[in-house]
C-alpha cells in the first residue's frame, strides 16, 4: 500500500493546493487583509481567532459584524474552518497553502542570523558526520520541532576519483582500492571472475582509473558500461567483464543506502494540552519511524531549486498527523543536488523564519561539504 502512494508522489506535489478556479485575486482588498490577519494569528498562537479579537487587534477599524461575514465567505471558500461551532476560525489546510504560496511575506536572513548559522555549523568540524548531525540539531532548535537531514547515497558521497586498483585476494575474490580526490581510500571486496589473470587486473584498474579521474562513479557508469557492451572500450575482454560486473555491483543497492538524522523529536512533546494532539504526535512519532519512506519523500526535492513546503495530506506520509515539512536540497561543487535538509513540525509552524532558515541551512551543508 505505501508503494502505491509514493507512486502518485509526482503527481501530487505539481497540484495546485489552491481552490479549484479560486485565487487570490478573487478576493477584495478587505477580504485579503482579514484572512492574512486570521492566517498569522492562528500561526503566532495555534489558537482559533474570534472576530471581536481580531476586531481588537487588526487594526483596520471594522466591526465583529462586518468581520463575522467575511470569515463565513472565507468559510464558504474553504478557506477557514472551525473546530467547535461556537469557536473562532482556522485556516483550513487549502487556506495555508494559499497563504503561503501568496501571502506570506518572507524576509532576507539578517546578517546576524547568517552567522549564527554559519558559527554553528562551522564548529562542527569538517567530518560530514558531524555537520549533517549538527545542522540536523540546529534546525530543531530553530523550528521547535524535528530538524531532518538526508545524507547523500554512496554513489554521490564518494565524489571524484583518483585512481582505482584491483588487488588478487584469492580465487574467488578481489579487493578493489579506489582513491578519492579529497584523500578517502574506500576498499570493496567483489566476487572475482573465474580464469582472471592478474595482467587483467591489472589492466582493469588502468582502464578504470583513467576513465574515472576527476569524476563520479555514478556519471560515468553508464557510458563505461556502454563502451564495453559495444565493443568500444580499449580492453581486453577479460578485464572488460571485471570492470563490468565491478560498476554494476558498485552503483547498485549497496550504494543507493540513504541515511537520515533526526534530532528534536521531543521538542514535538512541548505545549501538548489536548488528547488530539497527543493522538497527533503519536502518529507522527510513528511515521517518522518509517524511514524509508521518509527518505523518499525527501528525495523528491530533487524536482525544486529551493525549499519545498509540504502541508498536512498534501504528502501521504504525514497526512494523519496534521504536520509540516519545509525542506531544501543541497548541491555539490558540480550543482548536482545530494541531500536534503528540512524541518517537520505542526502546520502552525512559523514559515516566514523558518523556510529562510532552512534555504541558507541548505546551501551552508553544500559549502562545508564542498
Amino acid at each position: 500500500m505505501l508503494l502505491n502512494l509514493w507512486s502518485l508522489l509526482p503527481n501530487i506535489l505539481a497540484m495546485s493546493f489552491s481552490p479549484e478556479h479560486f485565487s487570490l485575486s478573487d478576493l477584495d482588498s478587505r477580504t485579503r487583509a482579514i484572512f492574512k490577519d486570521i492566517v498569522e494569528s492562528y500561526l503566532d498562537t495555534g489558537q482559533p481567532v474570534g472576530s471581536r479579537t481580531l476586531a481588537m487587534s487588526s487594526g483596520q477599524q471594522l466591526s465583529p459584524a462586518t468581520i463575522r461575514n467575511t470569515m463565513s465567505d472565507l468559510m464558504r471558500l474553504g478557506l477557514l474552518q472551525s473546530p467547535h461551532k461556537s469557536a473562532g476560525r482556522l485556516p483550513s489546510q487549502i487556506g495555508l497553502r494559499l497563504f503561503v504560496d501568496g501571502l506570506l511575506e518572507i524576509g532576507d536572513l539578517s546578517a546576524k542570523d547568517r552567522g549564527g548559522l554559519e558559527n554553528s555549523l562551522s564548529s562542527a568540524g569538517e567530518a560530514p558526520t558531524k555537520i549533517f548531525e549538527q545542522a540536523s540539531a540546529m534546525l530543531a532548535g530553530l523550528a521547535g520541532g524535528a530538524g531532518l537531514v538526508l545524507t547523500p547515497d554512496g554513489a554521490d558521497r564518494t565524489g571524484a576519483v583518483k585512481h582505482v586498483e584491483f588487488v588478487n585476494l584469492d580465487s574467488h575474490q578481489a579487493l578493489v582500492v579506489i582513491v578519492y580526490e579529497d584523500g578517502r581510500v574506500e576498499n570493496r571486496l567483489m566476487d572475482r571472475p573465474a580464469g582472471l589473470v592478474p595482467a587483467s587486473l591489472e589492466q582493469a584498474g588502468n582502464f578504470l582509473s583513467a576513465r574515472l579521474k576527476g569524476k563520479r562513479l555514478s556519471d560515468a557508469k553508464t557510458q563505461i558500461l556502454s563502451e564495453i557492451k559495444s565493443g568500444e572500450a580499449q580492453i581486453d575482454q577479460a578485464a572488460a567483464g571485471l570492470v563490468a560486473k565491478g560498476l554494476a555491483d558498485w552503483s547498485g543497492a549497496q550504494d543507493r543506502e540513504r541515511s537520515l538524522i533526526i534530532r528534536g523529536r521531543a521538542q514535538l512533546l512541548e505545549n501538548i494540552d489536548a488528547q488530539a494532539d497527543i493522538e497527533r504526535i503519536q502518529m507522527l512519532f510513528e511515521d517518522l519511524e518509517r524511514k524509508q519512506a521518509l527518505i523518499e519523500l525527501l528525495d523528491r526535492t530533487e524536482d525544486a531549486d529551493g525549499v519545498k513546503i509540504f502541508i498536512g495530506t498534501e504528502n501521504p506520509l504525514f497526512s494523519l498527523s496534521d504536520s509540516s515539512v519545509v525542506v531544501a536540497p543541497y548541491r555539490d561543487s558540480d550543482r548536482n543536488i545530494i541531500g536534503a535538509v528540512g524541518v517537520i513540525g505542526p502546520t502552525r509552524l512559523n514559515y516566514a523564519r523558518i523556510i529562510p532558515m532552512v534555504d541558507y541551512t541548505a546551501q551552508l551543508v553544500g559549502r562545508l561539504l564542498r
